[in-house]
């Protein structure tokens, strides 16, 4: 929201110098962002007038003319602006007049021959004077401006422009009225809003309106104009202030809408009423209809569209912008000017939905004022009648629905407790009272009605703001909060969260954030999933649905590290993914049908490990991430399963399994993704979730054995369809009592093994803790494995 200064102090005044008032904005939630001069500094430039223009004798661009400053000879100036004539009223730079240049450096008018010719001053553009980039002529002065007057006085350029950073919730700060009320209720100075009086009918010419869509349009005011003059020039004042404001003036009709908003938060719109094919109706759009909006870009609008309509169809979006086949232009004679109410729901998201926004549906989509409608039409009709003419109709207001304002009860023992500080009854009514709030007195506080104006206040909680805004965040003193400390308790199977996370950081990974909101592509390359949760309004179509897997943000990770040349990529991200499961009921990780667990997912593409001379470089594969996926999950003994899964290739995915329970899934990219998705090479990528990864066992007591162990190893020929992990379960699972551990160190298929055969080599490793084990008794252990797995899987030692 940008702003004149000398416009904010037309409606209040406090004697506040301009950063004071800064500072007191900012201070009460309306960050000022920005303070800086209407134009650049100068001096002793002054108003002329152009009394004669000659041609340069010896320059065919440059003009030499006679300038009349108020003294008693005119000066002779040599200009080559190509838009000079006699009898214009220009800016003159006087000699020693000082200026700002380009690059922010002041430069001295010094007399100065051009061409033989001596000039003594100079006539200024816009740009030279710092108001505007114009350059291509001189600036043009009021036929009426003073000559010999100061320019900075003339045009008020000793003024300030304010740019404010407002929250989403206070809409009613969009407009120089709401910033006013604010600085009032502030700083105790006197509110003085613009009086605003009904203007007379002048004639009995009435348009017909319907709201077919109440529960989208909840007010629709307009009036007719008749023999409006829409080619007039815009006053100076007005194309000041709107320019101050950020806004370029377009025509008189579009300046006075445009300024009205500004002034008042009232958006509007000018039909060209002879363009319009009978009755408006404010309704809901239709499939298959299309409207041509005045940014020349065609839409389809549906059911979920709100449209202003006549007999031909949609003449535009409501609340956002208005067609181009009803627009007023310069030679329109008859207007309709609407001034309506727009339920913020019925607009928020829509503009977003073409890629483009307007003034109009920021201000609706957060809530406008519907109570000054009537106010709206009427001031832009008295700024209308004095700068076009015209012959006004009635005013017409036709009120379907309107907001119910409930009362908003807050106790001031509960206001003082959250803000921190001792307040009575009395400051805290006075308050209210300054922020024009309708309260009525409770036995324990105040029942606040909100103003039409104010839809950020609905709850307790948002009156308490207003009091400790209004108090003085300044005031508020500092202090330590005093509470009780507590030992609170750890369980021992429960591991910290930190823990994970440094887990995987020593793995050299690095941790990343992303967005919840991932693209639709996504869900069904990497999840298989064509139903996944869409959002109502999202900020993009890039950012339409909920991921129900970390995947696709990592692999986009890995993209967008590739494309700034970084080789080797090592991420993690902890985070939660949504699924849809009606049949689940609510509970911490469900709401409303949405399962939300927390999942943990890393990435890893390039080489395995950063260069150096010692190690021969090699890229990263499947076992390195099954490698890290295991010392996460210490001491847990895991399993890795051969599965299928949408993101990963068909022979390089495993499910990750604890005690017969699928916790997650570790693999190689799919090769249709890697090609899709412009990758090199493939990545490799798990995901898990994070209660297995936070559950600890207790730790228990094992003795260690101070005899030596025995070690044997065992090659066992078995059929290609037996998987090394069921030979090792089997053995495992009831192996001798002396047998400590087994692992599997080798994988021979060739010369004397049978086709259809595959030689495994595990090394055993036998101890006891109360004797060295005998040869025969480590024997007798191989032999019952060498029972065990050829009973089980038809296993033979390998001779």
């Amino acid at each position: 929201m940008k702003f004149s200064e000398l416009w904010l102090r037309s409606f209040v005044d406090p004697s506040l110098s301009t950063a004071e008032l800064a500072h007191a904005l900012t201070m009460a939630g309306l960050e000022v962002e920005t303070i800086e001069p209407a134009a650049a500094p100068f001096s002793k430039v002054v108003v002329a007038e152009v009394l004669e223009v000659a041609r340069h004798p010896n320059a065919d661009r440059l003009s030499v003319c006679q300038v009349n400053i108020g003294e008693p000879a005119p000066l002779t100036i040599v200009c080559g602006a190509p838009n000079v004539v006699a009898g214009m009223r220009v800016p003159c730079a006087l000699i020693g007049a000082r200026l700002t240049g380009e690059n922010g450096a002041a430069f001295d008018i010094k007399r100065s021959s051009l061409r033989g010719v001596e000039s003594q001053g100079m006539l200024c553009s816009a740009k030279e004077l710092g108001i505007a980039d114009d350059h291509s002529g001189l600036l043009p002065l009021a036929a009426d401006a003073p000559i010999g007057r100061d320019v900075r006085e003339v045009l008020a350029l000793d003024d300030t422009v304010f740019t404010l950073k407002l929250t989403p919730n206070r809409a009613d700060c969009l407009s120089l009225l709401g910033v006013a009320r604010e600085v009032a209720a502030i700083t105790g100075a006197a509110l003085q809003p613009p009086q605003i009086k009904p203007v007379a009918a002048q004639n009995a010419a009435r348009h017909p309106v319907k709201i077919s869509a109440p529960e989208g349009c909840g007010r629709f005011t307009g009036r007719v104009i008749r023999n409006v003059n829409a080619a007039a020039p815009v006053p100076d004042w007005m194309v000041q202030r709107l320019a101050r404001a950020g806004q370029r003036s377009i025509s008189a009709l579009v300046d006075v809408t445009n300024y009205v908003m500004l002034e008042l938060g009232r958006p509007l719109h000018v039909y060209d009423l002879d363009k319009l094919a009978g009755a408006i109706d404010v309704r809901f759009g239709r499939k298959g209809e299309r409207v041509k909006l005045l940014n020349e870009q065609t839409v389809d609008v549906d059911e979920g569209v709100l449209c202003i309509t006549d007999s031909s169809g949609p003449v535009g979006l409501a609340g956002i912008m208005g067609g181009d086949s009803t627009k007023a232009e310069t030679d329109s004679r008859n207007i309709y000017l609407e001034s309506a109410f727009f339920y913020p729901e019925a607009i928020a998201g829509r503009s977003r939905r073409y890629n483009f926004t307007s003034d109009a549906a920021h201000r609706f989509e957060r809530g406008v004022d519907f109570d000054n409608n009537v106010a709206g039409i009427e001031r832009a009709t008295e700024l209308i009648l004095a700068i076009c003419g015209g012959e006004p109709g009635p005013t017409d207001d036709l009120v379907a629905r309107l907001p119910e304002r409930k009362p908003v009860r807050v106790r001031s023992a509960r206001a003082a407790k959250v803000i921190g500080i001792d307040l009575d009854d009395k400051e805290i009514g006075e308050i209210f009272s300054r922020l024009d709030l309708a309260a009525v007195k409770t036995a324990d506080g105040y029942s606040v009605t909100p103003p039409s104006y104010r839809f950020d206040i609905a709850i307790e909680e948002d009156l308490i703001e207003e009091i400790a805004r209004i108090h003085g965040y300044e005031r508020i003193p500092a202090s330590r909060p005093r509470v009780r400390a507590a030992m609170r308790e750890q369980p021992e199977t429960v591991r910290p969260l930190t823990r994970v996370k440094e887990a995987i950081a020593a793995r050299d990974y690095q941790e990343v954030v992303n967005f919840s909101f991932v693209e639709t592509e996504w869900e069904r390359d990497f999840c298989g999933n064509d139903a996944p949760v869409k959002l109502l309004n999202p900020i993009s179509t890039q950012h339409a649905v909920m991921r129900s897997s970390l995947a696709g943000s990592l692999v986009a990770n890995v993209r967008y590290n590739l494309n700034r040349k970084q080789g080797r990529v090592r991420v993690f991200e902890l985070g939660r993914v949504f699924r849809a499961d009606a049949g689940v009921a609510d509970g911490p990780l469900t709401v409303g049908g949405i399962d939300q667990p927390l999942k943990l997912a890393a990435i890893a593409y390039g080489p395995a490990r950063p260069e150096q001379w010692g190690l021969a470089q090699r890229d990263v594969d499947f076992y390195d991430l099954k490698g890290d996926v295991e010392s996460l999950l210490v001491p847990w003994q895991l399993r890795f399963e051969r599965t299928n899964h949408p993101a990963l290739h068909p022979g390089r995915a495993a499910n990750v399994l604890i005690d017969g329970r699928c916790i997650g899934w570790l693999g190689e990219l799919h090769p249709r993704w890697q090609q899709k998705y412009e990758l090199p090479q493939a990545p490799i990528l798990f995901e898990l979730e994070l209660d297995a990864l936070l559950a600890a066992r207790m730790p228990q007591y094992r003795e260690v054995s101070k005899f030596p162990p025995v070690i044997r190893d065992l090659a066992l020929v078995v059929d290609e369809s037996v998987s090394a992990q069921t030979l090792l379960e089997l053995m495992l699972g009831s192996r001798p009592a002396v047998v400590q551990d087994l692992c599997l160190f080798d994988l021979y298929r060739g010369k004397g093994v049978d086709a259809g055969k595959k030689s495994l080599a595990f090394r055993v490793v036998m101890q006891d803790t109360s004797k060295t084990l005998t040869d025969a008794e480590a024997e007798e252990a191989i032999a019952q494995l060498l029972q065990l797995v050829a009973r089980s899987v038809g296993a033979k030692l390998r001779t």
